[in-house]
């Protein structure tokens, strides 16, 4: 699947009916107005100045709230900035995030309309139960239907998780991430929840009804959701929030290199499976993996190391992702 680049805009809250448990969109983004029109405009014209543009790769994306929930006159006021873009090539289309439940036959055709190529659900469980103790106001039905129409009228679909949800568990979290394979995404984002003042997890955390996962306990769930995802052949394009407001922080699994302690946990259980006698190894990954299988702060290596196996890291370009082959020295 060919990369692709977001020229994001955050249209956070005034798109959701509800307040979902975990939900502060300002602490997220770092947004606290709304973007018009000509912000459109001008974050377009900039991203098309930048030396890394390229047209075929670039979209327009609307992230942060609801973007098919919004008013219907300001959300057509940003598509109709977004559309001569598209139209004259100058980005490969527009993505927008929204809930499952504000999704139909109308509103696609005036997505379609306007040049929007790619949409995300957030369906975040796909358990019911965890669905309505976490106040989505939608249901796994929802999402199942949502889909459908998607597909139907020809639209990439990204399906984003939550790991870490109040009353979810790592076994609901791994049939979610099987319901939402059988639903055949084109993308997936997983997010573990993160808890933020102002929230009702915030409320719960405080009445000590919620525990949030711990950073360990969140990258060995999800390291097993990428490795799953990966061998749906369905590519996770965003593990982890991007930033936070770290001053609204509470408690969860917030670190800044998130994505990369869940690929090293990978690298480092696919190389204890390789390696049996202990000794010196040459540990051989794909270039972009060299990183990874060293580990944070060379984690990895020492690990290997107290168990017997003294490594050391080469790429070689003939491996695909995940792949280790081993030399012993």
């Amino acid at each position: 699947m060919t990369r692709h680049a977001n020229i994001a805009l955050f249209v956070p809250h005034i798109g959701c009916k509800l307040r979902c448990s975990f939900c502060d969109q300002n602490a997220i983004t770092g947004q606290q107005t709304l973007p018009q029109p000509q912000d459109v405009i001008s974050a377009v014209e900039t991203a098309m100045r930048s030396p890394k543009y390229d047209p075929k790769t670039t979209e327009i994306a609307f992230f942060g709230g609801s973007f098919t929930a919004i008013d219907p006159e300001y959300r057509r006021s940003l598509l109709q900035a977004a559309e001569p873009f598209v139209k004259r090539g100058d980005v490969c289309g527009i993505r927008i995030s929204t809930r499952p439940d504000a999704i139909n036959e109308e509103i696609l055709s005036e997505c379609k309309h306007y040049g929007v190529t790619a949409i995300e659900l957030g369906a975040q469980s796909m358990d019911d139960a965890v669905l309505s103790l976490n106040q989505r106001g939608h249901s796994v039905q929802d999402v199942r239907r949502a889909c459908e129409l998607i597909r139907a009228e020809g639209f990439e679909l990204g399906l984003q998780m939550m790991t870490g949800l109040y009353g979810d568990t790592d076994e609901t979290a791994l049939e979610t991430a099987e319901q939402i394979i059988r639903l055949s995404p084109d993308t997936v984002r997983i997010y573990p929840t993160i808890v933020l003042q102002g929230t009702y997890l915030a409320k719960l955390v405080q009445q000590g009804v919620y525990r949030p996962q711990t950073v360990g306990e969140a990258v060995s769930l999800c390291a097993k959701l990428l490795e799953r995802f990966f061998e749906a052949d369905i590519p996770v394009i965003r593990l982890g929030l991007h930033s936070i407001d770290t001053d609204r922080y509470i408690a969860g699994p917030w670190h800044p290199a998130f994505s990369e302690l869940c690929y090293a946990k990978i690298y480092l259980a696919r190389a204890f499976d390789l390696l049996n006698e202990s000794g010196s190894y040459i540990l051989y990954v794909a270039p972009s993996a060299v990183s990874q299988m060293i580990g944070q702060k060379r984690e990895n290596l020492k690990i290997l190391s107290d168990h017997g196996f003294r490594c050391k890291v080469v790429a070689d370009p003939n491996l695909k992702k995940y792949e280790i082959r081993t030399e012993r020295q």
